[in-house]
């Protein structure tokens, strides 16, 4: 007997998430139905629930960090896809017209609307897909797939500031994105200097390709900068935050001639010391999503089997438990990586 109904979580409004039923997706000849095994939850899925999160339209089906099986393909996909493999899926889109499309960074497409923000996202039993943004690999478990989406954002900033193996990074904010910017850092052959004020992901850090740490909060940055760069300032500073106060962080501490790569979204206005945009002559760039080269990396990266990937996951949660698991994050944000959902 077909299915015509699953569950699904939902955020209503702010505070307020419940398991509800949904239809059942259907399948077009160009679709891949996915069956979710796990559902990672995004700090933008937190500011949904807090109502911080300007661009979420409500109610709203959370979940872009997809772990999941092929559950069947449509007629027109390619054979390269195949029921019962593992996958994840790109969850933007592009229109191909904008002037971010048109210069080959579609990730930044005016008009992307990401799954779980702006529409429903993967947070139910089974969802449908473009065969083109649905990314396979036998090889990754579905809960390992949950984690390479937000790495991916992280990769994504490295490539934005040109890190090169002359160049000392310093990243600020070691949660999932921040700690993606660390190991793309580190694989490109750049010293890593990881800052953040949680002395447990400052050693997770560490052990995923920092070599220095400073704890911003019982430490002064410019001192410890200043003594580790030899007086110059990191070449190159990742912001993954998000607050007045790491931004201005990053413009006063890179280096001259150096390059901030701005992921975190601030909240507020924040005022600077622009004499420094001139002076230092920065490279200020904003880095947003991620390219398909930069889920193929992190996938690269995982399979080398040297992340300690259950470090990265804070705690796995069946759906009808999906509040608890947010008040968990919201009562200890600076402890948690990654919480996941996970469909039976």
């Amino acid at each position: 007997m077909e299915i015509t109904q699953m569950q699904a979580v939902q955020i209503v409004r702010a505070g307020e998430i419940k398991l509800v039923d949904i239809p059942s997706p259907s399948m077009s000849p160009a679709e891949v139905l996915l069956k979710i095994k796990y559902v990672g939850f995004c700090g933008s899925d937190l500011n949904t629930y807090l109502g911080k999160n300007p661009m979420v339209r409500l109610p709203i089906v959370p979940g872009h960090e997809i772990g999941a099986v092929i559950a069947a393909t449509g007629l027109d996909v390619p054979s390269h896809l195949q029921a019962g493999m593992s996958c994840t899926v790109n969850p933007y889109t592009a229109c191909g017209n904008c002037s971010s499309c048109r210069n080959g960074r579609p990730n930044a497409c005016r008009f992307n609307r990401t799954l779980g923000v702006q529409r429903d996202g993967a947070m139910c039993e089974y969802i449908v897909a473009p065969w083109e943004k649905v990314i396979a690999d036998s090889a990754i478990s579905p809960k390992d797939f949950c984690l390479v989406e937000p790495m991916s954002v992280g990769f994504h900033a490295v490539n934005r500031a040109q890190v090169n193996d002359l160049d000392v990074v310093a990243v600020v904010g070691c949660g999932m994105i921040g700690v993606g910017a660390i190991v793309r850092s580190s694989i490109r052959g750049a010293k890593v200097i990881a800052i953040d004020v949680d002395d447990a992901k400052l050693a997770l850090a560490k052990r995923l390709g920092a070599n220095f740490t400073v704890n911003s909060q019982t430490e002064d940055v410019h001192e410890r900068l200043q003594e580790i760069t030899g007086n110059q300032g990191p070449d190159v500073i990742v912001e993954a935050v998000g607050a007045p106060s790491t931004y201005q962080m990053a413009v006063n501490e890179v280096a001259f001639t150096g390059r901030v790569a701005c992921i975190g979204y601030a909240k507020t206005e924040i005022a600077f010391e622009t004499k420094y945009f001139v002076q230092k002559e920065l490279d200020i760039r904003g880095s947003r999503n991620a390219m398909p080269e930069d889920f193929r990396a992190v996938m690269e990266y995982l399979k080398r089997g040297i992340c300690p990937k259950e470090e990265l996951i804070s705690g796995i949660y069946p759906p009808d438990k999906a509040r608890d698991a947010l008040e968990k994050w919201k009562a200890n944000p600076g402890q948690v990586f990654r919480i996941l959902i996970e469909f039976p």
